[in-house]
């Protein structure tokens, strides 16, 4: 049986906030990444200074390493590949489903038991018209993508090659054809339905329900824990490390810009633990 509590947290976020400075305490440790654009480049696989950064934090008997993303478990496997190997969780589609110790895996519930068949329905059908009506250079397949957890939304699709999908990230940032697909998807179903729309990766978006944002992992671990570190690249209001990047009860948030600048704080973190002792 999965060691599943039976509560569940509900977070609102009422106000835009910075990444927290929770000062760190003697103890045990984990240190939590998020995947995409923070262990390794959106969709590419890890780099050997960041297995060789990770491998090293791990020689550490008082700390722990995990991720958490959105993305599912084999997309997850695929960019750690042998890091994999060095974590004690590792939390995928925001902690709905997750792998223990590597060895078990927990799935917790299904967004469309939350929503129902006629609101997820509805939702998707609202998602294609939209995505049919948007004139943008290139569209491939797989626009909707539904996990357990969450539904992720693109409007140039899954299917896109590296190069379209280079290019999509240029032509984006110029017309917010994510940002305004994020917003008028909020207008229309955030309340409506108790949904949280997060802009997650370079190409798509990620709709749960309120409260299964990666602040969800947590409770599976906040009580192992003396400190609870967290990396992401997407510390943003909007961005889908917001909410746990910002929360000051349980984390410690880290804001990186990159793989690079993960490596820099890493080292910076253990350092400040060690002189802790």
């Amino acid at each position: 049986q999965s060691p599943i509590p039976n509560r569940i947290y509900i977070f609102k976020t009422m106000e835009t906030k910075e990444p927290t400075n929770k000062p760190l305490k003697k103890g045990k440790t984990l240190l939590l990444f998020d995947i995409d654009g923070t262990l390794t480049a959106a969709r590419q696989n890890m780099k050997q200074n960041m297995y060789d950064c990770l491998k090293k934090a791990s020689t550490y008997e008082d700390i722990d390493l995990a991720t958490v993303g959105g993305s599912d478990l084999p997309k997850a496997k695929e960019q750690l590949q042998s890091a994999i190997d060095l974590l004690k969780f590792v939390f995928t589609e925001n902690g709905l489903v997750y792998l223990d110790e590597k060895k078990e895996l927990h799935k917790v519930d299904k967004v469309t038991n939350f929503l129902g068949f006629e609101k997820y329905k509805e939702f998707v059908n609202f998602c294609m018209k939209y995505i049919a009506e948007l004139d943008i250079p290139v569209k491939t397949g797989t626009f909707i993508e539904l996990r357990t957890g969450l539904v992720n939304v693109s409007p140039i699709g899954r299917n896109c090659t590296q190069e379209e999908r280079d290019a999509f990230v240029v032509y984006n940032k110029e017309h917010k054809i994510l940002e305004k697909f994020r917003e008028t998807l909020i207008k229309n179903y955030a309340e409506k339905m108790g949904l949280t729309v997060s802009i997650g990766g370079q190409i798509s978006f990620d709709v749960f329900p309120n409260g299964w944002d990666k602040r969800y992992c947590l409770k599976f671990v906040e009580k192992d824990y003396d400190n609870i570190i967290f990396f992401g690249d997407k510390g943003y209001y909007g961005g889908n490390d917001y909410e746990i990047i910002t929360n000051d009860k349980i984390t410690r948030g880290v804001k990186v810009k990159n793989p690079e600048e993960t490596i820099e704080f890493i080292n910076k973190i253990i350092e400040e633990l060690h002189n802790l002792k």
